[in-house]
């Protein structure tokens, strides 16, 4: 079949055009199948293999013509067995606008096994859609995994990013350089002479359930398009092409069937799509998809208006005071003022203190108990000020008296043996023996567990009784790491649901609040699109300003989730780290001394952090969450060096700039249809209108009106 140019891309080869050229026209004749619309054509051969995976528009094929998939089943007798398409022969079939590989009776080591598996290949809306059936019909085996699509040995254009949804976003100019050199320790139980890869699961790492590759002008989007929130891999591996050269990138999804004998499993929610644009198309893709079930509310205006919480232990787990209640209408209070941050997350305020008797928070009764600490409340509230209340959503400490004398043991996750999972917290004080020798040992609570999910709504009862604002649920934003195991069939099996037991939890504790208190408030630890909906705020883990960090990414597809940038600390590079809270639109998590101290401690941090709040009070209905984040969607900015992101909101656009350039970085911003009004900065900064001089770490707010 011959593949002809399109007029756009003759158009762009006659002028000169700098976007990427199509792919040579090669004539194709190997036999198979073949969908196409106006933007895909995708081509199976008859032997089941992705022979063509090719963006229309650039002409550029994804594919080599590897195989599509791998199954991997067990038995009583050994762990983990292969099977893929080197020694199974497919009937491939073509069914109207549907393409049907059929593989009747698997062959693993020249043995036929009752195991079928069914895949279909489909091309709407300019994507291709893989869906896939598995059964299994063999005594004493469970067909445990399916990676699937898989695009192997996969031809990228030159200078193509990965982009995947890590903490909110991370981008990597050189996939196959991330994969090759992961964590070596990882290896040394893996088998790492036949591949290399790269591990992220959503609804955990992956705060969204998709990931690209792509180019100034166009891309290749994976998504899974699943409602069910299983558990499911981003597959990124490297295989080589020579011994010890793993040059060979293969892309895809891998999801857990775990059919026993006399079981069917199916799944159509892999989406492939090459697509024309920037990044920002994969997020209106997925946004188009997830905004067909999604469920997230308004938030409260206290909320949006929010520049960050102060986080602080009141009392350690090791007994420690290291604040009291009346520290929180004092100089908590005071330290909070002089920043312009009028919020605290409360840890550690319950008798046995941070990481210490979950679930059971007991009142510290030698602080005055329950009226002390609602009059400490109710005083600091008075003030103007919002106070968040910690409770930890999933740790079990194996010391509390629910677990030693309560259903404790009966509510927790267990593994394939059925022994209990087990995490340990512990924090050092100035000696060795708590850092080396004693311990903190925690279960996992079991988030379908009915009593547990009880005591997850007494505490947001408890924590309106006290006068605070909002209830903070640790550790529930993503899918579990220990998942509970089914024991009783005839093999274990893993959960792979937790993460929708989460996000269940999550919704029920918000309609459960909002009922009582529309203004009361519901946050969570860890980002992700599934969790995220049902919550009003957001504490996230891990990077948001390193050089791989692309926060942008979920910023941009999700501009309503307002989420905090955990990565300032103490007054350690507090220019470029406090500069990136403002840029990207996070709120501040004031973490002093690992929540140890306050930050009048740290007074540069203090100083400056008071100057980046200034600005955003200044224009808080573009940058205190009544503004979108719009990337630079109608604006350019004329020095890649210059970081610009803008906020819109009405008639009114904010665009904040900075550099980390060492000598500084001069440009012009052009924002069509609009008029510059007024600026605001710090640092080294000089504005003339729409042109810039930034010093390094220098950060402009520039107003526009249309």
């Amino acid at each position: 079949m011959k593949r002809l140019l399109t007029i756009a891309a003759i158009a762009a080869l006659l002028i000169g055009c700098t976007a990427q050229q199509p792919a040579p026209v090669v004539e194709d004749n190997t036999p198979g199948f073949v969908l196409s619309d106006e933007n895909v054509e995708v081509k199976i051969g008859e032997d089941g293999a992705l022979l063509s995976l090719i963006n229309k528009e650039t002409g550029h094929n994804y594919a080599s013509g590897e195989g599509l998939w791998r199954m991997f089943y067990n038995t009583h007798e050994e762990k983990e067995m292969q099977i893929d398409g080197t020694e199974n022969t497919p009937e491939v079939s073509q069914e109207g606008d549907v393409i049907i590989i059929t593989y009747k009776d698997l062959v693993h080591r020249g043995k036929a096994l009752k195991m079928g598996l069914t895949l279909t290949v489909k091309v709407e809306d300019g994507a291709v859609r893989f869906g896939s059936e598995v059964s299994n019909n063999e005594p004493g085996t469970i067909i445990r995994e399916l990676q699937y699509p898989l695009v192997g040995n996969m031809n990228l254009p030159e200078g193509h990013k990965l982009l995947t949804t890590h903490t909110g976003g991370q981008v990597h100019d050189d996939a196959l350089d991330l994969i090759v050199n992961v964590n070596p320790k990882t290896l040394y139980m893996k088998p790492d002479q036949y591949f290399r890869q790269y591990d992220l699961q959503y609804p955990r790492h992956a705060a969204s359930n998709c990931y690209a590759f792509f180019g100034e002008n166009d891309g290749l989007y994976f998504g899974s398009h699943d409602q069910s929130l299983q558990q499911t891999w981003h597959g990124l591996r490297a295989y080589p092409s020579a011994p010890g050269q793993f040059d060979r990138l293969e892309a895809g999804f891998y999801r857990y069937p775990n059919a026993m004998c006399g079981d069917r499993w199916s799944c159509d929610a892999s989406i492939v799509k090459p697509y024309m644009g920037s990044w920002t198309e994969t997020s209106h893709i997925y946004r188009e998809w997830i905004d067909t079930w999604w469920d997230k509310q308004d938030v409260p205006q206290w909320v949006k208006e929010m520049t960050g919480w102060q986080r602080i232990i009141f009392k350690h787990q090791y007994g420690e005071y290291l604040r009291r209640y009346t520290d929180l209408p004092g100089r908590i209070n005071d330290c909070g003022k002089s920043v312009g941050c009028n919020a605290v997350l409360a840890f550690g305020w319950w008798s046995d203190g941070m990481d210490n008797g979950y679930p059971n928070y007991y009142i510290d009764e030698t602080q005055g108990g329950e009226e002390a600490w609602k009059k400490a409340i109710a005083d600091y509230r008075a003030d103007g000020n919002r106070l968040v209340l910690y409770y930890n959503g999933r740790l079990v400490d194996r010391e509390s008296d629910w677990y030693m004398h309560g259903n404790g043991k009966k509510a927790v996750n267990r593994d394939n043996t059925g022994a209990e999972f087990a995490e340990h917290y512990k924090f050092t004080g100035e000696g060795t023996t708590l850092g080396y020798y004693d311990t903190r040992t925690f279960s996992i609570a079991n988030m379908a567990n009915r009593e547990w999910r009880d005591m997850l709504l007494q505490w947001a009862d408890r924590a309106m009784a006290y006068g605070a604002d909002a209830v903070f649920y640790d550790q529930l934003g993503v899918a579990e790491e220990f998942p509970n195991w089914d024991i009783s069939g005839e093999f274990p099996v893993q959960d792979i649901y937790t993460g929708r037991y989460k996000a269940d939890a999550l919704k029920e504790i918000r309609d459960h609040i909002k009922a009582i208190n529309p203004e009361f408030c519901l946050g969570t630890e860890w980002l992700n699109d599934c969790t995220a909906q049902f919550c009003d705020f957001v504490h996230i883990v891990e990077f948001t300003a390193e050089p791989f960090s692309f926060p942008e990414w979920f910023k941009y597809t999700f501009p309503e989730v307002i989420w905090s940038d955990r990565c300032v600390r103490d007054d350690t590079d507090i220019e470029r780290r406090v500069n990136n809270t403002l840029l990207k639109g996070l709120v501040n998590d004031i973490e002093v001394f690992r929540c140890r101290g306050l930050i009048d401690e740290t007074p540069h941090y203090q100083q400056y952090l008071a100057q980046i709040n200034a600005i955003r009070h200044k224009y808080p209905e573009l940058l205190l969450g009544a503004g979108t984040f719009v990337y630079m969607d109608g604006f350019t900015c004329s020095n890649d060096e210059i970081i610009a992101r803008g906020y819109a909101n009405g008639n009114r656009l904010a665009i904040v700039a900075t550099t980390l350039a060492e000598e500084g970085a001069s440009g012009k911003i052009d924002v069509p249809g609009y008029r510059f009004v007024e600026s605001s900065s710090i640092g080294d900064v000089f504005v003339n209108a729409g042109r810039l001089r930034l010093g390094q770490h220098g950060i402009t707010v520039l107003i526009y009106e249309k």
